[in-house]
């Protein structure tokens, strides 16, 4: 194992040196010499520029990966070491050092053991979310005597209800921990989708969507927080991409399942969608199932009865756990069964830092939501058959699962989290102003290819996701700050779910009107969200800089603020 060199004397990084000016901590000086901090270098010093980073040369894999970080200097080691109940302290190590091949294999086997189990979870979530899109066109409203409207309110219900669910499924799945909650969940709400076959009318539409969003809601923040125990700040966005992209691919996977699935109408006298909910819903049961034995605690509680070598060995874990301190000391902060007390979740709610993402979560996706809810409806208000409805959906969703990783990779290449979001809203106003001028004499075909390219957007959520995550800075304001995000997320899903109206089709002039001014809304938020954040940031600069060395290290030892409140934690945008 490789070790730290004997301190002598002059500066050194304190805490997360490595991080950069647009979201972490700001260096203060100490007392050990930069020269004699480590026997080598480990310090990735890559440009974040595009061009530069595509000129560097391949990195020597048998040399140092590990970061600079606050437990490299004595002092700061005992303000930031984690607490003795902290579930991966006995891994814990300052010394420890290790190359980037060693990195490198320990990440792909996260990436193939965790994420990619995770993102089939996902699937099956979007399974279940959004084949009532596939059931539409076969007659689901007719069959039912349901209107647009009614179809609507069942949307509503489901993202209210999802919404309401949020916050109780994340402090519970906190208190039990998401191995424990989220198998639990997914076996619940899968026995509602599939009780979806004997729907009668408005009335059992309408429970069944409320339970749904009920029994699915904090599903996705108790995921990304499972993710955070095994993935850097800078690696989350990315597996996040890579996690949403088993949302397109549900829908493309969706839309095959379907056309073959609802060829089974007059089947024992039911409706093809009826086997489409109760097969599909079978399938989220079984994946549910499956999942209490493929989520471990954490990286250091991989061993069970079923596992009894575990996924990692003591040398892995040793790896995983100090990556994971030295780019973030506040995930030491709780226990992964630790619940948080109301006070705690107070002030994580007041935290008017993160109400900027907050405002955004809402007022995002609405420009792209109506035409892609109505995606399907309005396929066959063109006149498409079932068949060539569900199938149209196809090219959009390889548009948008192509857009989002590349998006969200270009976030963290050109360390900018304000450029990569708002190219949604870029994206959408062009192509909504183009919809709006549409008219009953334009070609379905030119009105497929706009919509298509409307609901092909690039998904920016991950990226704005990990954005809150990354501002939070404590585990405990990361926990609510999961769900409060995507609570806003919901509150916005139901208000674009009231923009198309019954009234206004089949074109929607006056929908589209609304959601072009939305738009132009949203680009003025963007930018007021950028220089909201790179104001704090400066003001804490010039305190910072204006302190003497005496002054910072008093500061870091004494300091009664927590989280994004402490003066030398930088906010990322």
């Amino acid at each position: 194992m490789f070790t730290l060199a004997p301190p002598k004397s002059g500066m050194l990084p304190s805490p997360t040196d490595s991080a950069s000016d647009k979201g972490g901590f700001s260096p203060v000086e100490t007392s050990i010499a930069e020269d004699d901090f480590l026997t080598t270098k480990p310090l990735d010093n890559r440009p974040a520029g595009l061009w530069k980073r595509w000129r560097q040369p391949p990195r020597d894999l048998d040399s140092i990966a590990t970061q600079p970080s606050v437990f490299d200097d004595p002092a700061t080691l005992e303000v930031y070491r984690p607490p003795k109940e902290y579930e991966n302290t006995h891994r814990f190590d300052p010394a420890a050092r290790w190359t980037w091949r060693e990195e490198i294999r320990i990440v792909r086997k996260i990436d193939y053991r965790v994420l990619m189990w995770s993102s089939l979870m996902f699937f099956a979530l979007d399974i279940d979310r959004s084949n009532i899109s596939q059931a539409n066109s076969d007659n689901f409203l007719d069959d039912l005597n349901l209107t647009t409207d009614d179809f609507n309110l069942g949307n509503i219900l489901a993202r209210l209800s999802f919404l309401i669910a949020e916050l109780p499924s994340q402090l519970i799945s906190k208190r039990v921990g998401p191995d424990v909650w989220i198998p639990a969940q997914m076996m619940l709400w899968s026995i509602v989708a599939l009780g979806q076959f004997w729907l009668t009318g408005r009335t059992s539409f309408l429970v069944t969507r409320f339970l749904l969003g009920f029994l699915q809601g904090g599903f996705i923040p108790d995921v990304v927080l499972y993710l955070s125990y095994y993935y850097t700040k800078t690696e989350l966005p990315i597996r996040l991409a890579f996690f949403w992209v088993s949302n397109y691919l549900a829908v493309i996977v969706g839309a095959f399942f379907a056309t073959g699935i609802l060829q089974l109408r007059g089947v024992g006298g039911k409706e093809g969608w009826r086997y489409l909910f109760l097969l599909e819903g079978l399938f989220t049961f079984v994946i549910g199932a499956i999942s209490w034995f493929m989520m471990p605690p954490g990286p250091t509680q991989t061993k069970a009865w079923y596992r009894p070598n575990g996924w990692f060995n003591a040398r892995e874990e040793t790896i995983i756990v100090n990556r994971i301190l030295r780019d973030d000391p506040t995930k030491s902060d709780m226990h992964n069964r630790q619940g948080m007390s109301v006070k705690m979740i107070y002030e994580a709610l007041i935290d008017w830092r993160l109400w900027p993402l907050y405002i955004l979560g809402i007022v995002h996706m609405i420009p792209v939501g109506p035409p892609q809810t109505y995606l399907t409806l309005s396929l066959r208000n063109l006149g498409f058959n079932t068949t060539q409805t569900n199938l149209l959906t196809i090219p959009s969703t390889v548009l948008g699962m192509v857009l989002l990783p590349l998006v969200c990779y270009l976030s963290e290449v050109i360390n900018s989290r304000f450029i990569t979001t708002i190219v949604l809203q870029l994206w959408a106003l062009p192509l909504l102003i183009a919809l709006y001028t549409f008219d009953s004499n334009t070609s379905q075909w030119v009105y497929f290819a706009v919509v298509s390219l409307i609901t092909g957007y690039p998904y920016v959520h991950p990226i704005q996701v990990a954005w809150a995550s990354r501002n939070s800075n404590s585990v405990r304001t990361r926990t609510i700050s999961a769900s409060a995000y995507n609570m806003f997320v919901q509150a916005g899903a139901i208000v674009y779910a009231n923009i198309y109206r019954s009234d206004d089709k089949p074109l929607y002039k006056r929908g589209n009107r609304v959601l072009i001014a939305i738009t132009i809304m949203n680009i003025v938020l963007y930018i007021g969200t950028y220089f909201f954040y790179t104001t704090i940031n400066r003001r804490r600069d010039a305190i910072w800089n204006k302190w003497s060395l005496k002054e910072r290290q008093e500061y870091l030892e004494t300091t009664k603020d927590v989280g994004n409140q402490r003066l030398d934690f930088r906010f990322a945008y």
